[in-house]
């Protein structure tokens, strides 16, 4: 793709919505011409709203869409060269496949050089000619392997085929990009196989651009030159589908491309981490002493006999894949996902290694819960988003005391403070949170809305009603979309004022 232009360009786009909510967040992104690229991520994450800015359907809040160097940004979706594929193929039930294809041809007006009867020459639109669209659909049903069934009735066609039929429909008008939201949602799990194939092999005798959106990662791995991970919003890393499954910037990317053993590590030497209870060469070098992300593919967990490897475990579950077998090992209290064409029995004692080149270290991405809009209230308790927090405020004065009328006294100048309305920035370890399913004993609510297994625990994303986000580490199972309470203890919540402390001192 070096040799090719740019055709897509995306600068420092936006889309926030009249809640404040914003859903995409600075993405930045170049798309080169006849490229095959996919936006992957959960659902929510703002893959879909991006797509949409593109096509027209939705505007950005800033940030510019530029179009093989024009700015397309507030176009109108029928200005705009591109063409889009819902997950519904949205097809007219009354028309039969050539019909249905060939209905926006019908009503497209293309520019005509003409000469008046004075002999001036002159662009008039015209509508194509019935020639130009016979052969405008014949081509396009020979595309998506249609063309020996344009007498059919859509209603009578699979899954697949009105799949191709909508394909058709947006190609025919020879767009420079093709969108695709999630076009293969709808069909079975062998019918997307195929049409994964099929939509590759359209989009090399097409050459145009396809852009794709999915959160199937095995679709973005099968037909992909490059994918872009999105997560709330954000990109996470871009790159060929090998880099994003090899080389993942960040745990999350990890999990969510394929299957990852996912551990909390610390380097102690020089490349050398430690993780699952055993000191590991590694090739990455970080400094002594940080705490990093492990990653390890099941596939590149090697079992051997136990005392031969690295560390031992015992196999607590097997499952066979057909090619392989895929193995949990228990090693301590973590879990190790493996795969190996060997069968061995539940209950054995094994032992586990890796091979250097294939533990990935990252850095971590979050280690602490922050909370820059907190303020306190009138009675001494922090307010995260619309939530009071029991806390202490006497930490905002260096050995200070609480008093029975709720200031706070400087044992060594004897000056006292209040901090009703003070703004500060609010702290909370990602072990100090605790969730429960009784959903009055927390301070708040809210919903599970992302989880990852970190080897011998979850990390969980908890978003409240007031869209404020807690990162929580727990070894206790909840399902996404869980609603949970939150609790957090009063010593557990470190405090930062904003201003300067003398603004809170009492005369």
């Amino acid at each position: 793709m070096e040799d090719k232009a740019t055709i897509i360009s995306l600068r420092n786009v936006c889309k926030s919505f009249e809640d404040g909510v914003t859903v995409v967040d600075d993405f930045n992104l170049d798309v080169k011409e006849g490229e095959f690229i996919t936006i992957l991520g959960p659902s929510g994450c703002g893959k879909t709203t991006t797509l949409r800015m593109i096509a027209g359907f939705e505007l950005p809040t800033s940030g510019s869409i530029m179009l093989n160097g024009e700015d397309i940004s507030l176009l109108p979706p029928y200005k705009r060269p591109v063409n889009t594929v819902f997950q519904h193929y949205a097809l007219f039930p009354h028309l039969d496949v050539y019909d249905n294809v060939a209905f926006g041809l019908k009503l497209k007006k293309v520019p005509v050089e003409v000469t008046d009867r004075k002999g001036n020459k002159k662009i008039k639109m015209k509508h194509l000619d019935a020639h130009t669209i016979d052969e405008r659909v014949s081509h396009a049903l020979q595309i998506v392997d249609l063309d020996e069934m344009e007498d059919r009735d859509v209603s009578t066609l699979s899954g697949g085929q009105q799949q191709r039929v909508a394909i058709a429909r947006a190609i025919v008008n020879q767009p420079k990009v093709l969108l695709l939201d999630e076009p293969l949602s709808a069909l079975d799990h062998k019918m997307r196989k195929d049409m994964q194939v099929e939509l590759k092999e359209m989009h090399k005798k097409l050459g145009i651009t396809f852009f794709y959106v999915t959160h199937d990662q095995e679709e973005a791995l099968t037909m992909s030159d490059r994918i872009i991970v999105m997560k709330n919003g954000v990109i996470q890393q871009i790159g060929t589908p090998e880099d994003i499954y090899n080389e993942p910037v960040n745990a999350f990317v990890a999990d969510f491309i394929g299957e990852s053993n996912i551990y909390n590590g610390t380097m102690v030497g020089k490349l050398q981490v430690r993780f699952i209870g055993a000191k590991w060469d590694c090739i990455d070098d970080f400094p002594l002493n940080e705490k990093v992300d492990i990653v390890v593919r099941p596939e590149d967990v090697i079992i051997g006999p136990a005392g031969k490897g690295m560390v031992d475990g015992e196999i607590v579950s097997k499952i066979f894949k057909g090619v392989h077998y895929e193995y949990i090992v228990i090693v301590g209290k973590n879990e190790v996902l493996c795969r190996d064409t060997k069968d061995h029995p539940v209950g054995a004692t094994v032992s586990i290694s890796v091979e250097k080149e294939n533990i990935q270290i990252m850095h971590k991405e979050l280690s602490e819960n922050q909370y820059t809009d907190a303020w306190i209230n009138s009675s001494n308790q922090v307010v995260i988003g619309e939530d009071p927090f029991e806390c202490d405020v006497a930490q905002l004065v260096p050995g200070g005391k609480l008093q029975e009328d709720g200031s706070v006294l400087d044992p060594v100048s004897k000056r006292t403070y209040r901090f009703k309305d003070a703004d500060v920035v609010a702290t909370i370890d990602l072990d100090k949170v605790t969730l429960s399913d009784d959903l009055e004993s927390g301070a708040t609510q809210g919903t599970i809305i992302n989880l990852v297994w970190i080897g011998d625990h979850y990390q969980y994303i908890v978003r409240t009603d007031d869209d404020e986000d807690f990162v929580v580490n727990s070894p206790y199972s909840w399902n996404e979309n869980d609603l949970v309470s939150i609790s957090v203890d009063k010593a557990a919540i470190k405090l930062r004022l904003k201003k300067d402390l003398e603004e809170y001192a009492e005369d």
